[in-house]
């Protein structure tokens, strides 16, 4: 604890589409959907991905890996043209939309670190600020914003790192998290001549298949949602200053499938009718536990806010969460419950109060309120981003420090478990890993 990470900026460049295709030499526009516009004014969701290698020396890494990995993202973005573009809202246009230009790009930051490689990739416990650093800012202004921006940092001896920062508005996590696979993807390819990309790793820009029968308009009802609790401040402009406090500190978990097969038993069996109890799958499991162990370890008088998906929320007293078998149930049951009434009602029912309970939550008094939100999934697979050097050795999410959030991710060992990535305060950190785990 304590050890600071610096880095050393060694290139600023910017990298474009590779220009083999002719729609890389025309302007493409795209419309945000209310799916997109559902996140305006969130922050922009940042990722760092560590690649252990030993004795990587500095000629090693300029004349391979580096030289690798622009020419591959060259070729990646020719495929997700606007990712190289920017987030655009003129003066006169009525909502913000997405445009790419033949001459733009995607900021790359080459650097280099001295910093611990395997403390800042391991589990351990470490200041959530130390991996600041590592993360590129986003280029914005009034009426622009770049969709996304790489830092590719070389530790001497050690690894490399790729740090991400993408737009929230504009790139979800299984979006992302597909472009990383197809530039790992045609990184590994090396030289082959035009190079296509797998069927699955294809983006489809066709905005007509969203569709919205409510008759509430909901992309300009979200935009307008979000506006005026910003006083209507249009700007794109985005923050650069909104680091985690200095008392943060970072903390990775993981559960096992014989984690979630003995917490279901535990649950069923301290259920008076288990056939009431809805499918708990291991994303309710590991959501219902770790919302209890941080209920407990903050101290469990306030109450407590859970967002386990995009647009699903949840608002509960805390005391339902402090104590084990029925704290798990609680929280799981919750999630299993949301979950089946998306499937039932589907995707559009209360549609247009979705931001409701982010907007109450904002008014409540500073520490009147615990904020639990899950950002990524076990279902994206970022631990197969293999750009030719081996899978990731360690997948972190940054973001999480800024809202109070987890993350959740595939565990590496590809066993089927759940990573959760985790920021608290010291005292709270030390108090969860002392219960975690300890009464399964």
């Amino acid at each position: 604890m304590g050890s600071s990470c610096t880095v050393k900026i060694l290139e600023i460049a910017q990298i474009k589409p590779s220009l083999e295709l002719p729609n890389c030499t025309i302007e493409f526009s795209l419309p945000l959907t209310f799916f997109d516009s559902f996140w305006f004014t969130f922050p922009p969701v940042e990722g760092l991905l560590f690649y252990n290698l030993n004795d990587l020396t500095p000629a090693d890494f300029s004349s391979e890996i580096l030289t690798k990995l622009k020419q591959s993202l060259s070729l990646t973005l020719r495929h997700y043209l606007p990712v190289a573009g920017s987030l655009k809202w003129p003066s006169d246009a009525p909502r913000p939309f997405i445009l790419y230009a033949p001459d733009d790009g995607v900021s790359v930051i080459v650097a280099e670190s001295d910093a611990d490689f395997h403390r800042l990739s391991s589990n351990g416990i470490y200041e959530a600020v130390e991996l600041h650093p590592l993360i590129p800012h986003l280029r914005s202004s009034d009426d622009s914003a770049s969709i996304l921006a790489i830092q590719i940092t070389f530790f001497p001896s050690q690894g490399f790192s790729i740090g991400i920062t993408a737009h929230h508005t504009v790139l979800e996590g299984k979006t992302t998290s597909m472009f990383m696979k197809s530039w790992a993807y045609l990184c590994r390819l090396g030289n082959k001549e035009n190079p296509g990309l797998p069927l699955e790793l294809i983006p489809y820009f066709d905005r007509e298949i969203i569709k919205d029968p409510t008759g509430h308009d909901l992309d300009i009802l979200y935009l307008n949602q979000r506006l005026i609790c910003s006083n209507g401040n249009k700007s794109l402009k985005v923050p650069t200053n909104k680091r985690a406090t200095p008392n943060l500190v970072r903390a990775t978990v993981t559960l096992s499938q014989e984690d979630f097969k003995k917490m279901r038993e535990k649950v069923l069996s301290k259920s008076p009718d288990s056939s009431k109890i809805p499918p708990l799958s291991d994303f309710a499991l590991t959501l219902g536990y770790v919302a209890s162990c941080i209920v407990k370890a903050r101290g469990g008088a306030e109450t407590y806010f859970g967002n386990c998906n995009v647009i699903l929320a949840d608002i509960s007293e805390a005391g339902g969460y402090m104590d084990f078998e029925n704290g798990i149930a609680f929280g799981a049951v919750k999630v299993s419950n949301m979950v089946k009434g998306l499937k039932e009602k589907g995707v559009f029912e209360g549609a247009k109060d979705r931001l409701a309970p982010l907007f109450k939550i904002a008014k409540e008094p500073p520490g009147s309120v615990q904020k639990l939100i899950v950002a990524g999934s076990p279902r994206f697979d970022l631990y197969k981003t293999d750009f030719g050097w081996g899978r990731p050795w360690k997948v972190v999410l940054v973001s999480i420090d800024k809202n109070e959030a987890i993350s959740m991710a595939e565990s590496r060992d590809g066993n089927r478990g759940i990573e959760v990535g985790l920021t608290l305060k010291k005292p709270e950190m030390e108090r969860f890993l002392s219960m975690f785990l300890k009464d399964v």
